[in-house]
């Protein structure tokens, strides 16, 4: 019987207060009462939940310090200093934004990086699953989930949701149509817009999944990924059917984005082996961020930070890697992912697990978010 996802309504909400409490922050939720924003003639006033015009210098110098964009409408401010959310509002767009406060930023950053062992612990058993149900017959839904998955992971194209690409008219793996794809001779090959209008084109060899996506492909409408049920009716494949695969079987709150954490962490450690026989150097660091980022479809600063383990970059710029990757033969990688990937997972234990590695973890994220609240302020 495979393990029961947990439920996330509740492990979220959990979660939340607990990163809350480790930060020394109060938990809060925009549905209470706040500060609001106005413009006049000279910018903005704020205005308590009572009506009251705030005033005072010191809590306006901390309302202007949490930089909402003046595009923002629907702006709610924290009362509390030490809300966990600072503000939220609407951008030009009308979706939601938030800004948080850094130590919570930093506490889930920590979390989030430490979340990437029990991935890459749960890998196999979810490579299993995904090589079992891509043997069924037929286009059931288990099948064209896996065979989603298993794409995934060859692409590291992101999973995709209907909104998004309604909105934005750009695609993931589930929102995908039959023009994105050719498939000839077991030969897979992707072309389609992807997030933030960046262009994806990748070719995968894989004589069966191949023949799955031409079977799915063949299906009625436009839309590639559909499955069909037990009653013979068609059924599109959704970013929630493919994170609630990956939870079910795990046992754990994984997600897709995870494959792209991991393979990221994975990519920047093998590119960092390659310059071991080199002084560690910012600017080689530099360099194997661009190149991850280009392989993920990111830009250099997000793949940097949110999606880059720091204890990868970290221990190179220490020489950290010169010990953990001599023996690894960067050439034969692809043949030996199983082993590199082990490798990897035992050197983020260590790392993590180590006094003096945690200490430079906290260095990294302390450095992930200076990266972030400048980046933040010229987005501003």
């Amino acid at each position: 019987m495979l393990p029961q996802p947990p439920d996330q309504s509740r492990s979220t909400g959990d979660a939340a207060v607990a990163s809350a409490r480790k930060a020394q922050l109060r938990y809060v939720d925009d549905r209470q009462p706040g500060i609001a924003r106005t413009r006049n003639s000279t910018g903005f006033v704020y205005r308590r939940p009572d009506g009251s015009l705030i005033k005072d210098p010191q809590e306006l110098t901390r309302l202007e310090a949490i930089a909402v964009p003046p595009a923002w409408i629907n702006v709610w401010i924290c009362v509390h200093a030490n809300g966990h959310i600072q503000a939220t509002g609407r951008d030009a767009r009308g979706r939601k934004q938030y800004r948080y406060h850094a130590r919570w930023r930093s506490v889930r950053d920590e979390a989030k990086y430490e979340h990437i062992l029990s991935f890459g612990a749960a890998l196999p058993t979810i490579r299993r699953r995904v090589a079992a149900d891509l043997a069924k017959p037929g286009l059931p839904r288990e099948k064209v989930l896996a065979a989603v998955i298993a794409l995934m992971e060859r692409t590291l194209a992101r999973i995709g949701n209907a909104e998004y690409a309604r909105q934005n008219d750009s695609f993931g793996l589930t929102t995908l149509k039959n023009r994105h794809v050719r498939i000839m001779a077991g030969r897979i090959e992707l072309n389609f817009r992807a997030k933030s209008g960046i262009r994806h084109h990748s070719v995968v060899s894989d004589r069966k999944l191949a023949r799955i996506l031409k079977n799915c492909r063949d299906l009625p409408g436009s839309e590639l990924f559909q499955y069909i049920d037990e009653d013979g009716q068609l059924h599109s494949v959704e970013s929630g059917d493919i994170n609630e695969y990956l939870r079910s079987t795990s046992g754990q709150d994984i997600t897709a984005k995870d494959f792209r954490t991991w393979a990221a962490t994975n990519l920047a450690f093998l590119a960092l082996n390659k310059l071991t026989d080199e002084k560690p150097s910012n600017r080689g660091l530099v360099q194997v961020i661009k190149e991850v980022a280009q392989q993920l479809g990111n830009t250099p600063a997000v793949c940097r930070k949110s999606y880059i383990h720091p204890a990868v970059m970290e221990a190179y710029l220490q020489e950290g890697l010169r010990r953990k990757l001599a023996p690894v033969d960067p050439e034969r990688y692809p043949s030996e992912i199983w082993a590199f990937e082990q490798k990897v997972l035992r050197f983020l234990r260590a790392w993590i697990s180590g006094s003096a590695a945690e200490q430079t973890l906290k260095v990294a994220l302390k450095r992930s978010i200076k990266s972030r609240r400048k980046t933040t302020a010229l987005a501003g």
